[in-house]
């Protein structure tokens, strides 16, 4: 069952017509009266603390206060008007009366910062994935005094500034009106505790740096522009807070004979004019190892013969790209008196270009076009 607000000048015990300074000495009042430090562990009082801050919270602000004047609690859903928190109701309290000092506030302990880190693997690692022990240089807990920055058997003191929040409010006035700024306290310097005698191994900050020796596992088909994020693995945060997390990139070495293109691996593969005119069986490098291929009676320069399934694994699919093999018809620069006379005998030089119906980037570009 839904439950029915009070009307906030109820709450207030003012009349509807109450200027700015009796909202104000009302709020004063019964805020001083339920405030959850006077009335330790009574639930009522914490509720009208709460309501007693929302309901000036609106009425002090002419905007809000007009709009709740037009439309009742119903205003509470236009634009400009966020959700009320119990926390907003401590704010108001701290502007009037300078608060910071609540008990049971300490400052929640940060995350630690992520780390980044570059890996030099192989070819093949980067095909087929592998597992490597990687070496972390790092910060983390102290081993002594369990990141809490003071000897064992210590507890460190609440900051008294900002009552172990690690901030402190500052109310100014400005053409706007009063203005609260929250800032780190300059005491604690935002760790909202004190060490006099700091852990003589940390010097109090709570922190050791180490390096740390883990096992990372390489995806099959990563490159060097994928980044692998390892949880957990990163710097230790302050006071004992959670680690944050590594994030590795690698560096590949280039492999002697192919050239990775995304999920493909492109190979030039050389022959001789005899091997393209008349065909052969050729044995060519793959990275699950060598295989033979047919080079067909005829073969162009520039022709492309694919090898399916012998490419790079897709990161998320672990499909297999294939491997791409470019011909290229060598030409020796230098021959034999008997070869010279065998070439001589083919003749062929009569002063015209040869007529090519496809070239070497006419292969390549229907190997590579998208498939309709």
């Amino acid at each position: 069952m839904a439950t029915v607000k009070r009307d906030y000048y109820e709450v207030l015990g003012v009349r509807r017509d109450a200027s700015p300074d009796e909202l104000k000495r009302a709020y004063r009042k019964l805020a001083m009266e339920y405030h959850p430090d006077r009335n330790q562990g009574d639930k009522g009082a914490e509720e009208r603390f709460k309501e007693v801050g929302e309901a000036y919270s609106v009425l002090s602000d002419p905007q809000k206060r007009q709009r709740y004047d037009t439309f009742g609690h119903t205003g509470q859903q236009m634009p400009d008007f966020g959700p009320f928190s119990f926390d907003s109701a401590f704010d108001l309290f701290d502007m009037f009366f300078g608060g910071g000092r609540r008990s049971g506030r300490a400052a929640v302990p940060r995350r630690g910062a992520d780390l980044r880190m570059t890996v030099d693997i192989t070819f093949e690692e980067s095909v087929f994935g592998a597992k490597r022990t990687v070496e972390v240089p790092r910060a983390d807990t102290c081993p002594d005094c369990a990141g809490s920055g003071a000897p064992p058997g210590i507890t460190p003191a609440t900051c008294p500034d900002c009552g172990g929040s690690g901030q402190v409010r500052r109310a100014m006035q400005s053409i706007f009106g009063q203005v609260v700024n929250l800032t780190a306290c300059p005491r604690c310097h935002g760790e909202g505790r004190l060490v006099d005698h700091p852990c003589t191994r940390c010097r109090g900050r709570g922190l050791v740096e180490e390096r740390k020796t883990i096992e990372v596992s390489i995806p099959a088909g990563v490159d060097s522009d994928v980044q692998v994020r390892v949880g957990g693995e990163g710097e230790a945060g302050p006071r004992g807070g959670p680690h944050g997390d590594l994030y590795l990139s690698f560096r590949i070495a280039p492999h002697p004979q192919l050239i990775r293109r995304g999920q493909d691996l492109v190979y030039e593969l050389p022959v001789t004019v005899t091997q393209a005119v008349l065909g052969d069986h050729i044995t060519v490098p793959t990275v699950n190892g060598e295989t033979v291929v047919d080079l067909a009676a005829g073969t162009q320069p520039g022709r492309v013969i694919k090898i399916a399934g012998h490419g790079v694994p897709h990161l998320r699919t672990g499909r297999r790209g294939d491997q791409v093999c470019i011909v290229r018809v060598v030409v020796p620069a230098h021959i034999s008196a008997r070869e010279r006379k065998l070439y001589e005998e083919l003749g062929g030089r009569d002063g015209r270009p040869v007529e090519v119906r496809r070239g070497f980037f006419d292969h390549l570009r229907d190997f590579f076009a998208p498939a309709e």
